[in-house]
C-alpha cells in the first residue's frame, strides 16, 4: 500500500497553513493540498510591475486577535497603524459632508437613533454565549428573524436606517436579510463587540502588516513547503476503517486523519463516501458565502491626507461603494484608496466589463477627492465570489434557523475527518484570526486522538 500520512490538510490558507505547523511541530507527517496556485487562501497580496503592493483579500488585524499578533512575531512581520486622521465622508441622500470620528454627523433625531440602535445590539450580543449561540436566552425567536426585519424595527428614522445598514453591510458582507439575527450577534460577541467590528481605533481595521498579508502565509510556510502541493483540487474523500484516501488531480493520497479547512460551500464539490452525515450536509445546503467587492486606485502620495480628508468615507445607497478607506502603505510611500462594494451593490457593479467599472470606481473617487483621484498609476477590482475556490468573502453565512436546528455541526469531526476553516471558529468568526485558531484547533483534535489511539 502506498505511504500513509498522519495527516492530509485540503486548504491552504490561514487554517490549513495553522494547522500545518501545529502538526510539524509535533513531529506528525502530513501532506498540504491547495487548489490554487498559491497559498493564502482568503487573503491575497497582489504586486503591481513597479512593486507597489494591494491585499486583495483580508488586510487589517486588531486588538484581542492574539494568535496574529504572535505570529506576526514569531515570523518577524511588523505592522503598523491604519491611517486614521482627518475628515471623514458621508455620501447620504446625494450630499456629501464631512464629519470626525465613527458616527456621522447628521440630524439629531438620526444620531440618537444610530446610538441607541448601535448600542441596543451591543448588549444583546454580550449575552450570546460563544460557544453554544443556540443555547442563547430567546434563541429561537432570535433565530427566526433577520438582521434586516430588527434593523427595520428599530431604526426610527430613514437617516439612520441607511448609516446602519451600509455599516452592517459591512461588517457582514451580505445583505441584511441573507443573515439571522442570532448569527449577527454571535457574530459581534466573536469578534469582541460591535464597536470593535466598525472602528479603524482599537477595532478590527487598527493595523496592517507591511508588505501585505500573504507574505504572512508564506512565512508560515517555509519550513513544511516540501509538504505543499499547488493546483491540486480535491475531487474525492473515501473513509475506510483504520485511514482515509484523498483523490486528487494530482493522484491519490492515504492519511490516517484529514484536516478539511476551506470555504464550507465549497464541501458539496467533493464527493464523500460514505457520504457526510445528513445533519451535515443539510447544514452546508443552507450557507452561502457574504459577496463582497475591493476596489483599489493607487497613486504617487496619499494627496488626501494634504487637503485634511482620512480617505473613509461612508455612502447610502445612492453611492457605489458602502464605504472607503485609505490602505495606504506604512509612511504612505504612495497613495491607496480602497472602496468596499457589497452584496447588491457588488452584483451591480462587477456585471459590468472591467473598462466600465474602472470609470464608474475613478468618477466615484474624484467626486470624494477632487480631480487628482481620477488618474491613478493603478486600477484593481476583485469580486471573491468570483474565485472558484472561494466563491465569496468575508466567510460562510448563517440564515435563520441554521444555528438553533444544526448547533456546532460545521466543526465537529466525522470519522477520520476534522473541520477547519474560520467558519468554525467560535473567537474572531469570519477573520483570519478565526481561521489560524480553527486550524489550531483541527491539529490538537488530531494530535489528542493519536495519542489515545
Amino acid at each position: 500500500m502506498a505511504k500513509i500520512f498522519d495527516c492530509i490538510i485540503i486548504g491552504g490558507g490561514f487554517s490549513g497553513l495553522a494547522a500545518a505547523r501545529i502538526l510539524q511541530k509535533a513531529g506528525k507527517t502530513f501532506l498540504l493540498l491547495e487548489a490554487r496556485d498559491r497559498l493564502g487562501g482568503r487573503t491575497h497580496t497582489q504586486t503591481f510591475s513597479d512593486g507597489k503592493y494591494v491585499d486583495i483579500g483580508g488586510q487589517w488585524i486588531g486588538p484581542t486577535q492574539d494568535r496574529m499578533y504572535a505570529l506576526c512575531r514569531e515570523y518577524g512581520i511588523e505592522w503598523y497603524e491604519t491611517y486614521n486622521e482627518g475628515q471623514n465622508l458621508l455620501d447620504m441622500n446625494k450630499v456629501v459632508r464631512p464629519y470626525i470620528g465613527l458616527i456621522p454627523k447628521m440630524d439629531v433625531a438620526s444620531l440618537i437613533n444610530i446610538d441607541w440602535v448601535l448600542k441596543k445590539l451591543e448588549r444583546m450580543a454580550k449575552k450570546i454565549p460563544l460557544e453554544t449561540p443556540w443555547k442563547a436566552k430567546n434563541a429561537k425567536q432570535l433565530d427566526s428573524i433577520s438582521l434586516e426585519a430588527y434593523v427595520r424595527k428599530h431604526c426610527f428614522t430613514n437617516n439612520c436606517y441607511k448609516v446602519v445598514r451600509a455599516g452592517l453591510e459591512t461588517v457582514y458582507a451580505c445583505e441584511l436579510n441573507e443573515v439571522s439575527m442570532l448569527h449577527a450577534l454571535f457574530y459581534i460577541r466573536s469578534g469582541t463587540s460591535l464597536n470593535v467590528l466598525l472602528s479603524i481605533k482599537d477595532g478590527a481595521q487598527q493595523h496592517r502588516l507591511k508588505g501585505g498579508m500573504q507574505p504572512l502565509a508564506e512565512r508560515m510556510a517555509k519550513t513544511f513547503i516540501d509538504h505543499i502541493r499547488l493546483q491540486t483540487p480535491v475531487r474525492e474523500i473515501r473513509q475506510e476503517t483504520d485511514h482515509a484516501m484523498v483523490v486528487s488531480d494530482a493522484g491519490e493520497f492515504n492519511a490516517k486523519k484529514i484536516i478539511v479547512a476551506i470555504p464550507p460551500t465549497l464541501l458539496s464539490s467533493i464527493r464523500f463516501t460514505p457520504e457526510l452525515p445528513l445533519i451535515k450536509r443539510q447544514l452546508l445546503d443552507k450557507l452561502s458565502m457574504g459577496i463582497v467587492g475591493k476596489i483599489f486606485a493607487v497613486y504617487e502620495k496619499p494627496f488626501w491626507r494634504e487637503a485634511g480628508f482620512s480617505g473613509q468615507v461612508v455612502a447610502d445607497d445612492h453611492g457605489l461603494f458602502q464605504t472607503m478607506f485609505d490602505s495606504s502603505p506604512a509612511h504612505g510611500e504612495y497613495g491607496v484608496l480602497l472602496g468596499f462594494c457589497i452584496a447588491h451593490r457588488a452584483r451591480d457593479f462587477f456585471s459590468f466589463p472591467e473598462a466600465q467599472r474602472q470609470e464608474l470606481a475613478l468618477k466615484t473617487f474624484e467626486h470624494y477627492f477632487g480631480a487628482e483621484a481620477s488618474k491613478p498609476l493603478h486600477y484593481k477590482d476583485h469580486c471573491w465570489a468570483e474565485e472558484a475556490w472561494s466563491k465569496g468573502c468575508y466567510a460562510g453565512i448563517y440564515p435563520t434557523g441554521a444555528w438553533t436546528n444544526f448547533h456546532s455541526t460545521l466543526a465537529e469531526p466525522t470519522g477520520h475527518l476534522h473541520f477547519a476553516g474560520t467558519e468554525t471558529s467560535a473567537i474572531w468568526y469570519g477573520y483570519i484570526e478565526g481561521a489560524v485558531r480553527a486550524g489550531e484547533r483541527a491539529a490538537s483534535e488530531i494530535i489528542h486522538t493519536s495519542s489515545h489511539s
